[in-house]
């Protein structure tokens, strides 16, 4: 098997496509945002429009998905000719409609047409390349790079050579594909519709057999789908949760084709050899993917770190986690009316970490504004209905660090009302470790009241006013932080 993750990455200088529909327009996103040139040929009218319209859904998603800046946007250029679309170009990718004589006439066109030794690539969905070579002059360099809708998001490439493709072209591909942001993965032997889509597939038939037999609708079958294994798949796949060659023995011996729960009934020789070759495949998997926790420590992370994603979005699981957590919060008891600072507790989740192992700054500013929430719980107590009456918006923010936090840390955060009138409210809060004298950071803020209606600045009233106040007047008597005030200057 190409060993691929270890070859490094090769920006492409420009590119063919071969098409410009869902497929072809995704590939050009791709590469256009990595600031690759492009050469598109597509016959068909409104294609460069299509093109355009694909390429500003993925810019929009590319402003989401990444802080790093872009490189300068590559060029589009649309030729006449498929001749015009390959000549010069460091990689050919045909994405033409899924017909067998169409793709190879396009093929053997661009295999003519390009320079000697130029990759082309097919982003077809199941033929197997050798077929696609079969009117090509030199087919050497003629693979299969299959993507995945839409293409300028989803990182899978399945990279399959066929019966004349040259070992080299399959090597080179690798890297250029992971320079644009993609893993690819190549297919070991040909095989028509090659990995994911024989997954999918299987899938989609027990799907269909179960809506066709009243068992299920698409609805019922797409929840039993998101809400349960396509959350634990996307994180950690199928077979590391095994844990090597025992796991996955045990894992056939307890469930592989115990109960005919499924329309396909096919099943593999489960004789010694596939069991010994099964299992020592799982324990490559491990070996080339150690973790330094448990894999169900690994998989749960996984798992809260696209559950909280979700959450972002209020979709699908992650609006059940919303909800849940809205539930939560409702049954949370409020802070006690004495005369200390209010306190909140919060664990430090795994993606509030940066990449220096310990807690980012905006950990920090999300702890201030957790704190910060207790003390607006604090004041709308007594189940008053406050329904539009208003709310506190930060203003500014002075932040110390003092010590280091790190994933799954719990924290206190003590906070202290220095000071409140009829629209401002400042705030100083103490973050620790639970248990901790030793202050890790503290935050000193200042809000204004906004009314709900108008979203401007506005006094607080009625009860919320009585107990902010009345906070206030109980926090005066402890002893001001020493920190309070402190400037950024040299010392």
């Amino acid at each position: 098997m190409l060993e691929e993750s270890k070859s490094a990455e090769r920006l492409p200088r420009e590119v063919g496509l071969l098409g410009g529909g869902v497929i072809g327009g995704g590939w050009a996103a791709r590469f256009l945002l990595n600031g690759v040139d492009v050469r598109l040929y597509d016959p068909a009218p409104n294609a460069i429009e299509h093109v355009h319209k694909v390429l500003d859904n993925a810019r929009r998603a590319y402003r989401r998905l990444t802080l790093v800046p872009l490189p300068p946007e590559g060029s589009l250029t649309v030729t006449e000719s498929v001749a015009d679309a390959v000549r010069g170009v460091d990689l050919v990718q045909e994405s033409a409609p899924e017909r067998l004589e169409l793709k190879q006439q396009l093929l053997a066109a661009a295999g003519r047409a390009a320079a000697p030794k130029t990759l082309i690539c097919s982003s077809t969905s199941g033929f197997r390349p050798s077929l696609l070579q079969a009117e090509m002059d030199h087919p050497e360099y003629l693979l299969v790079a299959h993507p995945f809708q839409p293409v300028y998001l989803l990182p899978l490439v399945e990279l399959c050579g066929g019966e004349r493709t040259m070992p080299e072209a399959l090597e080179r591909a690798a890297p250029i594909y992971r320079s644009i942001g993609m893993h690819p993965l190549v297919v070991r032997k040909e095989v028509d519709g090659f990995i994911a889509n024989r997954l999918q597939d299987a899938i989609s038939r027990e799907a269909l057999w179960l809506v066709h037999d009243d068992l299920a609708s698409l609805q019922e079958i797409d929840d039993a789908v998101r809400y349960s294994w396509a959350l634990r798949r996307a994180s950690m796949g199928s077979y590391r949760m095994a844990g090597g060659g025992a796991g996955i023995r045990q894992s056939i011996a307890q469930w592989a084709f115990k109960w005919p729960w499924s329309r396909l009934t096919d099943k593999p020789d489960m004789n010694d050899a596939f069991l010994d070759r099964v299992a020592e495949q799982a324990d490559a998997l491990v070996k080339a993917d150690p973790l330094d926790v448990s894999v169900e420590e690994k998989r749960d992370d996984l798992l809260v770190g696209l559950l909280q994603a979700l959450r972002s979005q209020g979709y699908g699981p992650g609006e059940t986690l919303a909800r849940w957590e809205q539930g939560l919060r409702a049954r949370t008891p409020l802070p006690a009316q004495d005369s200390g600072p209010l306190r909140t507790l919060r664990v430090i989740p795994s993606s509030w970490i940066d990449g220096n192992g310990h807690a980012a700054e905006s950990t920090y500013l999300q702890l201030c504004s957790d704190a910060t929430t207790t003390v607006g719980r604090y004041i709308r107590a007594n189940g008053e209905n406050l329904e539009g009456t208003g709310t506190y918006y930060t203003v500014e923010t002075h932040l110390s660090h003092l010590g280091e936090l790190r994933a799954g840390d719990r924290v206190e955060v003590f906070t202290q009302v220095l000071g409140a009138d009829e629209k401002r409210l400042h705030l100083f809060h103490v973050i620790k470790r639970e248990g901790s004298e030793k202050r890790a950071a503290t935050g000193e803020q200042m809000l204004i009241h906004v009314d709900a209606e108008s979203r401007r600045s506005a006094p607080v009233t009625g009860k919320m006013r009585e107990r902010l106040l009345a906070l206030a007047q109980l926090h005066a008597k402890l002893p001001r932080p020493d920190r309070v005030g402190k400037g950024i200057g040299m010392q």
